[in-house]
């Protein structure tokens, strides 16, 4: 089993259900969830003009290999009603892989670790709850040093909902 870790997002409809339901459709596609952060109540970054976004961060398992990983996270999604137009536009869910072990893949479908990770505050301010000495593959900075160096000044509010481990 390899150690992998998702940034999981909504800003449409009901946004914690929705995260919820894609932690839930994992578990039963081969990706054995861990750990969940807590959910963060996030501003929309580069299209701004879109609801406000509930984020979280997920530590799991899975035999899973990256691009066979990346079609179950792509099924769940499309199970929940993500459809891909617009680009970067309001969406019900969004699953991104952040880190698959410490693996580098560059591929035309597939990058991993994720090739903005540390340049989002909503990725990095869930992944450090989980993770906070966690390194980056490619530059070995730790989570809490990536966020530490961070110029993304957009909101990241904690919620006060029940975890879902």
């Amino acid at each position: 089993m390899k150690c992998v870790y998702l940034s999981i997002g909504s800003n449409l409809g009901d946004r914690v259900g929705h995260i919820r339901a894609a932690l839930a459709m994992l578990r039963v596609r081969g990706v054995r969830i861990r750990r969940v952060s807590s959910f963060y109540r996030t501003e929309p970054v580069g299209v701004r003009r879109q609801p406000w976004f509930v984020n979280c961060a997920a530590e799991a398992e899975t035999a899973l290999m990256p691009l066979r990983l990346l079609g179950t996270l792509q099924s769940v999604e499309r199970a929940l009603g993500r459809r891909r137009r617009p680009p970067q536009g309001p969406r019900p869910i969004d699953i991104d892989i952040l880190l698959y072990q410490n693996l580098v893949v560059r591929s035309a479908r597939l990058s991993i670790p994720h090739p903005r990770m540390d340049e989002r505050r909503f990725v990095l301010v869930p992944l450090r709850e989980l993770a906070p000495r966690l390194r980056h593959p490619v530059t070995e900075r730790t989570v809490a040093q990536m966020l530490g160096d961070l110029r993304d000044t957009s909101q990241v509010v904690k919620l006060e909902l029940a975890r879902m481990d």
